[in-house]
């Protein structure tokens, strides 16, 4: 399993949003590295966003979500177009899950397992 996983829920409709596409970053001074990507599948993860064998090392990484053709799919108003939640590594080969719980006016995430 990839050491970064994500998924997301429509905690408007209770189900997951599949088909939203996301992109991994990691902070390299001023600039971010794009380190994977990927779209939702029908469960509305992504499990190999990276190689199962690729340990990041410690750092700031950015997780960048594209909602906006989600909430137009699903004839939403498109408040917020895309969710970027950036997050820390402290532990180098650590799993980290960061989920997202989405509806068309508001967000929330939080440090899954």
């Amino acid at each position: 399993m990839s050491q970064i996983t994500t998924h997301i829920l429509d905690t408007s409709r209770g189900k997951p949003a599949a088909d939203v596409p996301i992109t991994l970053f990691q902070q390299q001074g001023e600039q971010w590295l794009q380190l994977g990507k990927g779209k939702t599948d029908q469960d509305g993860r992504i499990s190999h966003l990276l190689a199962d064998d690729v340990v990041l090392p410690a750092g700031l990484y950015r997780m960048h979500f594209e909602t906006k053709a989600y909430f137009i799919v699903h004839n939403d108003s498109v408040f917020y177009p895309f969710v970027d939640i950036v997050f820390e590594i402290s532990d180098a080969g650590e799993h980290y899950h960061i989920p997202l719980l989405l509806t068309a006016f508001g967000y929330s995430t939080y440090r899954g397992s």
